[in-house]
């Protein structure tokens, strides 16, 4: 049996447009009354395949207006659970993980300033087992989906 069918599909895309939408207003746009909605919703959530709803904010209005995505390369093997104790504590990630390719984990991150990433790159390169670092600065985002 499938987990999701189209509708649930449609539903959670009008949801990823704007998750503060009524049921009703959802149910117009993908054909059903607002309490089957409601009830797809609903069981969406208890399955776990709807997560959350959120905010999406600006960071550049919480000061956080330098992006970068930096490249991690370990010495030796280090395990994911590893990695992530290692930056789990640096309050400029933003998202971290694995990756294929020569390096072993790719880390993104947000900051106030050239200043403040800086500082959280130094942490980076003072982990235990992490052998260097590549940085790329944001200029500019093209595409962002959350």
């Amino acid at each position: 049996m499938a987990i999701m069918d189209n509708l649930d599909r449609k539903i959670i895309g009008e949801l990823r447009q704007n998750a503060r939408a009524n049921f009703g207003d959802i149910g117009l746009s993908v054909g059903l009354s607002a309490s089957a909605v409601k009830r797809r919703v609903d069981k969406l959530v208890s399955k776990n395949l709807i997560q959350g709803f959120t905010a999406i904010i600006d960071p550049t209005v919480e000061g956080l207006s330098v992006e970068s995505y930096v490249e991690l390369f370990c010495e030796g093997t280090v395990s994911p659970s590893e990695l992530r104790q290692m930056v789990l504590d640096i309050p400029e990630i933003i998202s971290a993980g694995t990756v294929s390719g020569a390096a072993d984990a790719i880390i993104h991150l947000r900051a106030q300033d050239i200043g403040a990433l800086e500082k959280a790159l130094e942490t980076i390169r003072s982990a235990p087992n992490i052998r260097s670092t590549k940085s790329s600065i944001v200029l500019s985002n093209l595409i962002n989906r959350g």
